[in-house]
């Protein structure tokens, strides 16, 4: 399980990447607004990213967020494992984080070998999931701003 800290991670960058100009920047304020976020716990968010090298900060008067790369080039494991570390269920089975299980023999272990199995699912759909697959995905479930579709279900809702 994902904590809120990576949903509100891929939601902010969903947010940043869903931008029209991908060279303006994203005010942290205007993603804890859209996102309903509380902006405290965003601005550490954005800072985990930015170390993690998936987001560029700028400040001042036209400071923000962007993302360092095309969000085709982040996958969602790049940002779980920033903000949560391991995927798998299991330290033995770690890919990156290995460590071995307590009072367990790994040779023997009865669990170990579906626990890799949900490991290498896992990995696959996320190794092949990017930031700009979610934000197509986000795009196309939610109205946009001067869309007829959602302006004519507002109006025919009055």
């Amino acid at each position: 399980m994902i904590s809120h800290k990576c949903k509100y991670a891929i939601r902010a960058l969903i947010d940043i990447a869903a931008q029209h100009d991908p060279n303006k920047t994203v005010m942290s304020s205007e993603i804890a607004t859209r996102q309903q976020i509380p902006k405290k716990f965003l601005e550490t968010i954005l800072r985990d990213l930015r170390n993690g090298r998936i987001l560029h900060s700028r400040r001042g008067s036209t400071g923000g967020y962007t993302l360092l790369k095309p969000a085709s080039e982040i996958t969602t494991t790049e940002i779980i494992r920033i903000i949560d570390g391991p995927i798998a269920l299991l330290p033995c089975v770690s890919l990156n984080y290995y460590a071995s299980c307590e009072g367990c023999d790994e040779s023997t272990c009865q669990i170990k070998g579906v626990f890799e199995q949900v490991r290498d699912k896992t990995l696959g759909i996320l190794n092949h999931t990017s930031l700009a697959d979610l934000r197509d995905q986000y795009l196309k479930n939610t109205p946009q701003v001067g869309d007829k579709k959602s302006e004519s279900a507002r109006s025919s809702q009055k």
